[in-house]
């Protein structure tokens, strides 16, 4: 782990401290620092907020293994996470307390969503919609396209 990965795990262990072991707390129950810290937190990662944001949304349906994860951001969003891809995002999420590895009695490794982890996918999506209603509404104005 490099230096500054380890600063931001170490950051978000503080974080979670903070909201009271945030990852098992429901969003409602985070407290006001501990939510204005996970609502920026998927922007914090930079270029993988992408595969980031489609890894949490899959999880807010509930907990998957990788394999299920693979194949349900497939579905409903037509892309392929190559496994390098998922496993670094899962990893980053992880340590930045968004998601959480679950027991399980066999070889796969459950994640969940955390209370941090639905913040931050929260916000970021409606960050996005509000991008994206933009857009829209200019090239309708602009180009006649909707």
């Amino acid at each position: 782990m490099s230096a500054s990965e380890q600063a931001r795990s170490e950051h978000a262990h503080t974080a979670r401290e903070s909201a009271g072991e945030a990852g098992s707390a429901a969003p409602e129950e985070l407290t006001a620092a501990a939510r204005a810290e996970a609502a920026g937190a998927l922007e914090t990662l930079g270029r993988s907020s992408g595969p980031a944001s489609l890894i949490l949304s899959s999880l807010a349906d509930g907990q998957k293994h990788g394999y299920a994860l693979t194949k349900d951001i497939e579905s409903f969003a037509g892309v392929r996470l190559a496994p390098g891809t998922l496993y670094e995002a899962l990893s980053r999420l992880e340590a930045h307390g968004m998601i959480e590895a679950v027991e399980s009695h066999d070889r796969r490794r459950p994640y969940r969503l955390t209370a941090t982890g639905a913040v931050a996918l929260s916000t970021y999506l409606q960050s996005q919609r509000k991008v994206a209603d933009v857009g829209l509404h200019r090239l309708a104005g602009n180009w006649a396209l909707a």
